[in-house]
Formats: structure tokens, C-alpha cells, sequence
């Protein structure tokens, strides 16, 4: 019998290696919301694991501003924005966008991944260069991949390596991506250090705050409000699809910057537009994120209860420094996280483990998601919970 070579599409073979390493992700199946309470296999549990960071994704007011929306606009944008998907509530709702975080002008996406993929390789190119801080999330990374830009990346927050890989670039254009809250480790890029360099080299710096709009800030306008940052070299992206409950993605910047960006980015361009109706939810979502300041004031109660109770954590887990809705549990071992998890869920709490290559190996942690829809009694009992590991 004639022996023939394994095929390149041994795809089981692949997968079996994800299941050794306690790589393979599972998909749950939600069937029911109420707030921080889901519904998931048949069983009630508790989540933290939601970025609707302000508890936003079921309040009244946007529910109601979808159903009017829904009978107005119906539920499809039909083309790209730049056919005739580009309705006037999306008009409306950059202009809105803009003026939220103060500045010139915005650009909607219909989704934060794609934003990125199309705003990096429509700022920079062959010759030039992108400084990519090494835990950057992968829509930068691949972003700065389909550029075909040189890519440096410096160490996580390391301001003094990325100033001498500034100082040593030749290149025609220079671009600075960064987190701006990192979203499996809860910590904030250094934003103005940052900026300083730019303008130092006359670079661009672009901040995805996917997890810092909506909740830094005193009016929720993101970091950019929380530390001050105005300039023409600050290039601002931000999802919509977390603390403002929805969907979809904008970036602000410079009227020249973003419409360079409507122009080349093709993510932006050959894509069907999001639904209106999501527009003007979205709108009313901004509304509410600047009128409902107590909801930034619980997640910051919410931090503090969980933090203080940091020594009754199981030994050897270390609960990483972060004043962010995200506190992540490190442990380390990827088969002791999903073990973790699992008898989490069997308490009744939904912690997702995370795992590389979402995060270096060796790292592997529970994360903790905050979201205003918890109440402290919520974080007790899931302080309870994880006191009764046995670590």
C-alpha cells in the first residue's frame, strides 16, 4: 500500500494542538440580557465580561431611539457611504461626534476593527514609519501590516525607547499607534509623553480609546479629555459598540487628516455604510453619556470596592495595576485559568479567560469587566466567589 505525505490541510491536526495548549476559544450562546444579568445555556449567571461599560446597551432612551429610527429609516443603508449609504442621520451623527470630543471633524465607521485596518494605511505608506507600542490591539497591528510602512515596536509604555527609535528614523512620515486604555491589561498609555514626542519629530499620533470613550474623562469624552490633549498632530479613533452600548467606530481629527482618511481608506470605502438607525441611536447614546454622570461615578466605586479587597485573593493570583473599568487576574497557566473559570461559572459568574495569543504567554488571566450595570453588592459576592478557589 502506497504511504502518501500528510496533506497541508491536516486542519484537525491543528486544532488538536489548540485543545493540548488550552487554546481552543468556545462561543457561548446568549439568550437573554438584563443589564449584568445573562441568560447563557440555560443558566442564569452573573457577567463580568461585557464592555457595555456605562450598562448602556438596554437603557430606554436608545431603545426608543432605534424604534423611531426603525420606522423612519427602515433597516438597511443599502451601499458604501460613498454610493448612497451615507444617510443624514449619519451626517448628524459626525458632526455630533465631533463636537463630543472637540474636535474638527469625524469620521463613522461601521465597526472599530475595520476602522483601524483602513485609518493606518491611509495615513502612511512605503517609506514611511509606524511606532507600534508592543501591546497594542491586533486591529493596529494589522493596520500598520497592510501600510507596508517599517513598523518599530517599542516596549509596552517604554516613552525613552520609543524617543530614540524616533530620533534613528529616516523615514518620509511618521506614525505613533497606541492603545489608549489597553484592553486586556487595564493600564493607560502615557498620552502626553506621547504627544510631546510627536510633535518632537513630527510625527502623527494616533490613540485607539476604545476603552477609555465614554468612561475617562469628567463628561465621558475619553482621554483625550482626561488628559488634555489638543493638537493637530493627535489623530483620535474610538469604538462605539462599548460604553456607548451600540456599534461602529469613529476617528476625529484635523479636517485634512480625516479626509485624507474618507478618501483612502478602504475599509471605509468598498463597505456597506452601518443602518441609520444605528446613527441615531448612537446619537442618543451621546446624550445620555453626558447627562448621566453618575453612571462614571459607580464604575469608579465598582474599582475601588473590587481593589480594596485585592490581599483576599487566592495566592499567587495578582490582580494588575489598573484604575479602569478592566481588572485583570493574572495567573499564569492557561489550563489553571480555564480551571478557574470554569468553577466560576458553576458559582454562577460569567469571567471569561483569556488566553495568547490575546495576551503573551505566561500571562494568561481572568478579566474582570466592570460595567455601571453592577451594583457593589455584585463585586462582594464575586470577591466571595473567588476566595472560595482554591488557587
Amino acid at each position: 500500500m502506497e504511504l502518501k505525505p500528510a496533506s497541508a490541510w491536516d486542519l484537525d491536526a491543528e486544532l488538536a494542538a489548540l485543545d493540548a495548549a488550552h487554546l481552543r476559544r468556545r462561543r457561548r450562546v446568549v439568550q437573554a440580557y438584563d443589564g449584568a444579568r445573562l441568560r447563557v445555556d440555560g443558566r442564569a449567571l452573573l457577567a463580568f465580561c461585557s464592555n457595555d461599560y456605562l450598562g448602556l446597551a438596554q437603557h430606554p432612551a436608545l431603545v426608543d431611539a432605534a424604534r423611531e429610527a426603525l420606522a423612519r429609516w427602515g433597516v438597511g443603508a443599502t451601499a458604501s457611504p460613498q454610493v448612497c449609504g451615507h444617510s443624514a442621520a449619519h451626517e448628524q451623527l459626525e458632526r455630533e461626534l465631533a463636537a463630543f470630543v472637540d474636535m474638527p471633524r469625524a469620521l463613522y465607521f461601521y465597526a472599530g476593527f475595520p476602522a483601524n485596518v483602513g485609518i493606518v494605511p491611509a495615513l502612511v505608506g512605503r517609506g514611511d514609519a509606524v511606532f507600534s507600542d508592543a501591546l497594542n490591539h491586533a486591529c493596529l497591528i494589522d493596520g500598520a501590516r497592510l501600510s507596508r510602512a517599517d513598523i518599530a515596536v517599542y516596549p509596552h509604555r517604554d516613552v525613552a525607547a520609543l524617543e530614540r527609535l524616533l530620533a534613528g528614523s529616516s523615514a518620509r512620515r511618521r506614525l505613533i499607534v497606541t492603545d489608549a486604555v489597553f484592553s486586556m491589561d487595564g493600564d493607560i498609555a502615557p498620552l502626553r509623553e506621547l504627544l510631546a514626542l510627536a510633535h518632537a519629530h513630527d510625527a502623527l499620533l494616533l490613540i485607539d480609546d476604545a476603552h477609555g470613550f465614554g468612561v475617562l474623562g469628567d463628561g465621558g469624552r475619553g482621554s483625550a479629555e482626561a488628559y488634555a490633549l489638543r493638537s493637530p498632530r493627535l489623530v483620535y479613533m474610538a469604538t462605539l459598540g462599548k460604553a456607548a452600548g451600540v456599534s461602529g467606530a469613529f476617528v476625529a481629527g484635523t479636517d485634512t487628516v480625516v479626509e485624507t482618511i474618507l478618501q483612502r481608506a478602504r475599509s471605509y470605502t468598498f463597505a456597506t455604510a452601518a443602518p441609520p438607525l444605528i446613527a441615531e441611536t448612537l446619537r442618543a447614546a451621546l446624550r445620555v453619556i453626558a447627562a448621566e454622570g453618575w453612571r462614571r461615578d459607580r464604575l469608579r466605586a465598582l474599582v475601588a470596592r473590587l481593589r480594596a479587597a485585592a490581599g483576599a485573593l487566592p495566592p499567587g493570583w495578582t490582580l494588575a495595576d489598573s484604575v479602569t473599568p478592566i481588572q485583570p487576574l493574572l495567573i499564569g497557566d492557561n489550563a489553571a485559568t480555564l480551571e478557574a473559570m470554569a468553577a466560576l461559572w458553576e458559582q454562577g459568574f460569567w469571567v471569561p479567560a483569556i488566553r495568547p495569543p490575546t495576551v503573551p504567554a505566561g500571562t494568561a488571566r481572568l478579566r474582570l469587566s466592570l460595567s455601571a450595570a453592577h451594583e457593589l453588592a455584585d463585586v462582594d459576592r464575586l470577591l466571595q466567589a473567588l476566595a472560595r478557589l482554591p488557587g
